[in-house]
């Protein structure tokens, strides 16, 4: 069985954990073919907005499989670590707008996985937490890094250190999630937000994303200068000339991403 199911709809690409017996817990095989979802992502230009999800209605993902883990030697933990930082990275830098649609539990790795991505849509039933100290480990794929600088250190410590499991609401209120949905229009909520960058320039998207990336962790001056550079790759594009006619014309604009 395929442990990551993914789907194109047009330039909307569906990526979903898929072990749901095991509430979508990240084995080894699991995160290599995620990983293989990622790389082939990112050399798509069809692809302009991509939403991660979990399989079933339990969970986004739990985080490691603890199973597995129970049987694993230091150096296949080691390497396990390695890979789900790898490839949680790789989410973080894929130059498309990602989502994480957030049903059930997100604990653990599977939380840091949505911390990776740029939004969170949360089911208002869905229970998230990094939980790893209760484990006597740490968040080891990123959490102890993207929580504060998403809600500021102080939370974040918070958070970590008493391994508290938020209920989607006081997610919203730490400023963990972007939008909390009714369950039963998580779907329909998380296409619709989809849409809104959708029916914006892709490659302004992209460029957009760059410079919010790359200077937030920089000096405002350099950051202004990343944000020129990434300006100047939209200039010479179809696209904003097509932006400039449609305005002028007063009818949508059709972008080609090109």
């Amino acid at each position: 069985m395929k442990t990551i199911l993914y789907v194109q709809e047009g330039h909307l690409a569906f990526v979903a954990l898929n072990r749901p017996d095991a509430m979508n817990a990240f084995n080894y095989d699991m995160l290599v073919e995620l990983g293989e979802t990622i790389d082939m992502i990112r050399i798509n230009p069809e692809i302009r907005v991509v939403v991660f999800s979990g399989t079933g209605d339990r969970a986004f993902s739990v985080g490691a499989d603890l199973k597995e883990r129970k049987t694993l030697s230091d150096e296949q933990v080691r390497r396990n670590l390695l890979k789900i930082g790898e490839v949680f990275t790789a989410i973080e830098h894929l130059p498309q707008p990602t989502i994480a649609k957030m049903k059930g539990y997100a604990f653990g790795g599977g939380m840091e996985l949505a911390l990776a991505c740029d939004f969170r849509i949360a089911a208002d039933t869905s229970v998230m937490g990094l939980t790893e100290t209760g484990l006597a480990i740490i968040p080891g794929a990123g959490g102890t890094q993207r929580l504060p600088r998403l809600i500021g250190e102080s939370k974040a410590m918070e958070l970590i250190l008493t391994a508290k499991r938020m209920k989607a609401d006081e997610a919203l209120q730490y400023g963990v999630v972007t939008k909390v949905v009714p369950a039963d229009q998580l779907n329909e909520e998380t296409r619709a937000f989809a849409d809104l960058m959708l029916a914006n320039g892709p490659i302004a998207l992209q460029q957009a994303k760059f410079a919010i990336k790359h200077g937030m962790n920089v000096d405002l001056q350099t950051g202004l200068a990343i944000e020129r550079k990434a300006y100047e790759m939209t200039i010479p594009t179809e696209d904003r000339i097509e932006a400039l006619n449609a305005f002028a014309e007063k009818r949508k604009p059709e972008f080609k991403g090109r």
